[in-house]
């Protein structure tokens, strides 16, 4: 089988987009760490972990509260950039059963400002497994749509076709002068892994176990610059 193109594509885009095709759909790994499917004017972001920072303090590791903020505020300005149809947050959307108990109203208000006029499609992840109570949108284990699979975690062995998040996946790519890792996009043009859209998520090397036997060919990272997604080869990447 010969190796997918990946083409980038400046034109008509507000920053460094990488477009692909993923199963013959047409997708573009934007460097927020959003999935952006054009045809169907609908986003797609992976593992917000939305209250982790409220999560930690209540067992005494204080981190500063404002990962939601930061996090939705990054969301707010995809939407407001593609005016989506449709967003789908692909599970782990929070980081605990109880998260949503704990947002703040403002948070909970911008969460609901988003599904106002749109479909917001609530896949559940291992995290977050009863889904919102008291916000909007629909609940879904997994979603198809122009002939892909959108679910949390990645099934085991290779599945054409699936988009997922769950392994928060992060690329160190080698260079001269050092390395430098990044959180990326995975794709070897059948399936595609979503890094973690949420502001204190972290990340997973590519070259982790947890990887193995997905990819039915070495994959293309995407790593996440901020103003581009950069196309890394698999033999530039190396492990932590």
């Amino acid at each position: 089988m010969s190796s997918p193109a990946y083409v980038y594509d400046f034109e008509g885009s507000p920053c460094g987009s990488l477009r692909t095709r993923v199963r013959g759909t047409a997708v573009m790994l934007r460097p927020s760490g959003a999935l952006w499917l054009e045809a169907e004017r609908t986003l797609v972001v992976a593992d917000l972990h939305l209250e982790k920072g409220s999560s930690y303090a209540a067992r005494g590791q204080m981190l500063p509260p404002y990962d939601t903020r930061e996090t939705l505020g990054r969301l707010e300005a995809e939407v407001a950039v593609l005016s989506p149809m449709a967003v789908i947050l692909l599970g782990d959307t929070f980081h605990d059963r109880r998260s949503e108990e704990r947002l703040a109203g403002d948070d909970a208000g911008r969460l609901r400002a988003l599904a106002a006029g749109r479909r917001l499609i609530w896949v559940i992840g291992n995290h977050d497994a009863d889904g919102p109570r008291a916000l909007p949108g629909e609940t879904a284990d997994e979603l198809e749509l122009a002939g892909l699979t959108f679910r949390h975690e990645p099934q085991a062995g290779v599945h054409s076709g699936e988009v997922a998040g769950h392994l928060h996946p992060a690329a160190k790519v080698r260079a001269s002068r050092g390395a430098v890792r990044r959180r990326c996009f995975v794709t070897d043009a059948e399936r595609a892994i979503l890094p973690a859209f949420g502001a204190y998520a972290g990340g997973l090397n590519i070259r982790d176990a947890a990887f193995s036997g997905l990819f039915a060919r070495p994959p293309l990272a995407g790593a996440l610059g901020q103003a581009r997604v950069h196309a890394v080869g698999w033999r530039s990447l190396g492990p932590d």
